[in-house]
């Protein structure tokens, strides 16, 4: 049965790549419409009352005992408060999410993809959301950047679950997302300089696996590699995100919203 353990050793592996891999849309849903329609829409006047006109927003796709260490949201975003035309034609107002999803049959490779509450929520594994509001003028400039088309201008469609913050040779999530928001702090879309302020400023999440491990996922997987890296394997995450606007002053309000009506501390 010895042979028995390197296959359990790198499903175990698979698991834990994939359970980082939140950058997805069109999964199966886990809850009854209703309940997933109702949640959205209570994320939606959480946000509303709290001031928000964008925010970061997060979402939890896989089991917590799967997630690594220190890691516990799976995919983010930015949620932007819009005029939203219907199917019918007639308009209403709402959060527009602006997502990096992997392509359908191409994890290696992402597209920018605008969806809604619903959409957003309608895969994943707990009905609970984390919401990182950014002070005033923060979102003011979060709003102008993706309305001028700078969101587009710092997407690398390069993917990798566990893509490096620090430079811009692979892209996923999360990192778009601090893209974005750091395109707004320094008003520049230069990666070059998005990056060296991303070595000063920014403290990214360690990833908790041996090399060895991730490189033998990277022979099973197209979006896990680890070339972008060097020295230790660092990502971004939600909750980095939330720590690195907190230590700068640039937050109005941070939570996690979950299904009964209740918010929780983020960090």
């Amino acid at each position: 049965m010895k042979f028995l353990f390197p296959i359990f050793a790198l499903c175990a592996l698979l698991s834990s790549c994939q359970a980082l891999a939140g950058s997805q849309a069109g999964t199966e849903a886990k809850f009854a419409p209703e309940t997933i329609t109702a949640f959205a829409k209570n994320v939606e006047k959480y946000a509303a009352a709290q001031g928000a006109g964008a925010f970061i927003i997060g979402r939890i796709g896989r089991p917590q005992q799967e997630l690594p260490k220190g890691i516990r949201f799976t995919h983010t975003a930015i949620a932007v408060y819009s005029a939203i035309t219907l199917k019918d034609g007639s308009t209403v107002n709402g959060y527009a999410i602006h997502n990096l999803y992997q392509e359908t049959g191409k994890p290696d490779v992402s597209a920018l993809v605008v969806d809604y509450p619903v959409d957003f929520f309608w895969g994943v594994h707990e009905l609970s959301a984390g919401i990182i509001i950014p002070t005033p003028e923060l979102q003011q400039r979060i709003i102008a950047a993706i309305s001028s088309g700078k969101n587009k201008a710092v997407h690398n469609p390069a993917y990798s679950v566990i893509a490096s913050p620090y430079n811009n040779e692979l892209q996923n999530c999360t990192e778009h997302t601090l893209n974005i928001i750091n395109a707004s702090i320094y008003q520049t879309t230069d990666m070059r300089q998005l990056k060296a302020n991303a070595r000063a400023h920014f403290k990214g999440q360690r990833v908790r696996s041996s090399r060895f491990k991730l490189m033998l996922g990277s022979l099973f997987m197209d979006d896990v590699t680890t070339r972008d890296h060097d020295g230790k394997v660092v990502t971004t995450t939600f909750s980095t995100i939330g720590r690195y606007l907190q230590q700068n002053g640039l937050v109005k309000h941070m939570a996690v919203f979950n299904r009964d009506g209740s918010s929780g501390e983020l960090l």
